[in-house]
């Protein structure tokens, strides 16, 4: 089982920097890939950016330049570092991990409970 825990989000004006955290916890897993989505009412959910175990990152086009996600592995933790925010950025942010399960083999998705990001002056 893995647990997520995220933090980090809240108010900020436009042009202003947040950080977001994800918090990995459990046992018996290992990571396949790791990522950040972002949903608005009404809206289905948006993939931000998402890291596989070669070290890729790929970042949804409105984000490159301006969104940096990356891992603390000492920690545990993925972070998703956002600067040069709008207000099209305003979203529930949510990590996600694809995990395999060491002893079946089999993978799974989990979700973080998500975090609110809001830009507006």
């Amino acid at each position: 089982q893995v647990q997520l825990v995220e933090s980090g989000g809240g108010l900020v004006q436009p042009g202003g920097s947040l950080r977001l955290s994800c918090v990995v916890s459990g046992s018996g897993f290992s990571i396949s890939a790791m990522g950040w989505y972002r949903q608005v009412p009404g809206k289905g959910r948006e993939l931000v950016a998402v890291w596989y175990t070669d070290s890729s990152t790929i970042y949804t086009d409105s984000v490159k330049g301006r969104f940096t996600m990356s891992k603390d592995d000492a920690k545990n933790t993925v972070l998703l570092q956002m600067n040069s925010l709008k207000p099209e950025d305003t979203a529930v942010y949510q990590c996600c991990v694809v995990a395999t399960d060491t002893g079946t083999t089999s993978q799974y998705e989990y979700w973080g409970q998500g975090t609110q990001v809001t830009v507006s002056s």
